[in-house]
Parts: C-alpha cells; structure tokens; sequence
C-alpha cells in the first residue's frame, strides 16, 4: 500500500452527501420543482469484463448502501450549498430532512451479472447513481491493489501535468485550455482523487478549473462544476408531453429554473441533428454552450459552429464542453482544432483519477423508465444507446428521424 493502509480500506466508502456530481444537485433541484410527484427506475450496467465477477461484491455493496442510509447533510455542507447562487432556499430547507430510504435500492446477482436497481419517487431514488457507482468502483479495486500502482499512477499523472505545460498557447486569455475533473463516478478511490484533483489546481492553475465532486471543492477551495445529464432530459419523455417536443419541454423548464446559471446544455439524448433542430434561436441566445458527450467531436463540433452561424450568433461567444472519454493528449488535439473558432473547454473523468496499471471498470447507472414509462437515450455513439423497450426505441426513433 502507497497511499492507504488496511484500516482505511475497513472504513465506509462514502465519506459525505455532498460527495457527489453538481449535476446531480441541479437536476434535483429543478425536477424537485417542476416534477416532484414524478416516479422512476435506474438501472447499473457493466459495460466492460471485470478482472474478476462483480457478483462477489454484493455483501460489501450492501453493507455499504445501509451505511449510505444513515448518513445526513451536515449544517457546514448545507451552508456552502447555499453559497452558490443557483441553489434556491427551499431546495437546500428540503436537504437538511433529507435520508436515503434502503427500501428503494435493491442489489442482486442475475445470472452471474450484478444488478442494482434504484426504484421509488424521482427527487430521490436519482440521487443513488454516483454513489453507487463510486461503492462498486471503490470496493473493485481494494481487492486489487497492490504496491508501485499508485507509484505509477503518479507518474502518470505528472506526464500529464508536463504535456500541458510544453503545450504552446495554453496560457493565452483568449483561447485558454481548460479542464475539469469529472472522475468521480470510476475512480480509483477517494484518497487518490483528492490527490489528483489537489495537485492540478497546485500544479495547473491557469488550466485547471474545477471538479464535479462538491465535497472536494468544497474541500480544496475550487469551483464545483456541471449542469445536467441524459436523465434530466430522458424524464420528460414520460412527463404528459408530446413526445417530439420533450428536448424543448427540458431545455425551456431548465432556463426557468436556473434563469441564466448552469447554463450548457446536453445535445445527445436523441443524437446531435434532433437536438439542434430544437435547439432554436430562443435557446441558443439563453445558453451559454453545449456538452458534448458522444459522436465524432470534431464532427460534432463542425456541426454546433454552423448552426450558431446560421443563427447569426457569433460561435467565439459560445462555449463547447467535451466529456467523451477523453484523455489529455485527445484534449489537446480538440483544443488545437477548434481554437480561435469557439471557446472550448474539457471534463476529463476516468483517465484522470482511475488512470493506473489496473483497467477501469467502465460501468454507468441509467433511467430506463419514469412515470412507469420507457425512456431512452438514442446516442451518437452506439455503445452508448440505453433503454430496455426496444418497441419504445424504435418510436422515438421514428419521431425524430434518427436512423437505426
């Protein structure tokens, strides 16, 4: 062991409920106003083979969910969320009553296959992904941990600090490199984020700008970063509205509620083309940017520049946000393409805080149904489609004229 002992491998994974993704706070926030009676069903998915069966973690995950179901918002935690402007009183008034119920997840083997399932009202079984995800991730690799990983994986993590800095025109304040660390979901383990997220904002600046895990900066004194994710979309597929107009119903609900904060969008729940032809004159101005999180980037990219311009929107007032499985090399060559055209910035997740000499688990927790109804995500990147009623699919594909 390099950077923990045995008896910080006995103590809980989950070390606060503010350790989780901003989005994950924003999207309660405006469903808990917009839909709070609405219900939902996620569902963990392991998209790549474990070095050994997940299965075998089920009493630990379980242990691990009954500590999580115990656990509260402290008053110190409450009161920084009140500090950012977009968190509304009542929505903050709501946390310090707020308690995970253990009846609404539920964790099993099925045919050899871990399946966890979260189940109940909306404004609270969401809240279970990222947690979840960073238990398994987290107890996964405390089987496998050996000494030298973390060694090289701070080698790692320097060669990457040093390929920033021999970047030309990184620095420069009108085409600045930004990132963001957004690993929380896949990382190796807490200690070890905090290290790597510490040592980018000491090293980096100028480049580094924020994490998605509000525990840690709260912690560290950066900024907390994210807006929304597919679910907050997905939702409104079985909110009572005309399915073709689902992505205006979400976008327009989200300006209402944020009023001008938080202000990227998600572009690939139905697929890139669908999106920006609701992505209209009205929305564009409001947004500050998009997120792009599947598809070829540059592709993307082209695509999002020409529809500002055929707006008559300046695209250098808009900013791109790449989240695809990036890694820094990846980064850098989006950066280069795209700099001086639009404003672009980088949320690196796995391949800053699980990047060692173990792979990464590549492992996701997604809404398959609201309201007791399908919904999906017809992705730019096939592998990364979800949905479990392929007769629901096939329709939303059909609506939007997204082929198979």
């Amino acid at each position: 062991m390099t950077l923990e002992s045995n008896a910080q491998d006995s103590r809980p994974v989950v070390r606060s409920l503010l350790e989780n993704d901003l989005y994950k706070f924003s999207m309660w926030q405006a469903l808990m106003h917009s839909h709070p009676g609405a219900r939902a069903e996620y569902s963990f998915i392991c998209r790549s083979e474990p070095l050994y069966p997940l299965v075998e973690l089920i009493p630990d995950i379980e242990r691990e969910l009954d500590h999580l179901c115990t656990m509260f918002f402290t008053q110190e935690e409450l009161d920084y969320l009140s500090t950012l402007s977009y968190m509304k009183d009542d929505f903050v008034d709501y946390l310090t009553v707020f308690r995970f119920q253990r009846r609404f997840v539920t964790v099993e083997a099925n045919g050899g296959n871990l399946a966890i399932r979260a189940s109940g009202p909306l404004v609270h079984v969401m809240g279970f992904e990222i947690f979840v995800l960073y238990i398994v991730s987290e107890l996964y690799y405390r089987r496998l941990r050996a000494e030298g990983v973390l060694d090289d994986a701070r080698r790692r993590l320097m060669s990457k600090i040093d390929l920033l800095r021999s970047e030309p025109g990184v620095d420069d304040p009108t085409t600045p490199f930004i990132m963001f660390d957004f690993g929380l979901r896949r990382r190796y383990s807490a200690a070890w984020q905090s290290e790597v997220v510490s040592t980018l904002a000491r090293e980096l600046p100028n480049q580094f700008k924020g994490t998605s895990n509000v525990h840690l900066a709260r912690e560290l004194g950066i900024t907390p970063v994210g807006t929304m994710a597919h679910e907050y979309m997905q939702a409104f597929q079985a909110f009572g509205i005309r399915l073709r107009d689902f992505q205006k119903a979400s976008l327009g609900a989200w300006v209402q509620e944020f009023r001008g904060n938080l202000g990227t969008a998600l572009t690939d729940v139905i697929g890139v083309d669908a999106f920006l032809n609701d992505f209209d004159l009205y929305f564009a101005k409001l947004f500050d940017g998009l997120r792009h999180d599947s598809g070829d980037p540059y592709e993307w990219g082209e695509k999002v520049i020409a529809h500002y311009k055929k707006l008559h929107i300046d695209p250098r007032t808009k900013r791109l946000v790449f989240s695809d499985t990036l890694d820094l090399p990846r980064a850098l060559a989006i950066y280069r393409y795209f700099r001086g055209r639009i404003q672009t910035s980088f949320g690196i997740g796995t391949n800053l805080t699980n990047d060692t000499s173990i792979p990464a688990l590549n492992i996701v927790m997604k809404m398959i149904s609201c309201n007791g109804q399908p919904v999906a995500k017809i992705s730019d990147s096939p592998g990364k489609t979800t949905g479990v009623d392929e007769t629901f699919m096939a329709y939303l594909r059909q609506v939007f004229s997204k082929p198979d």
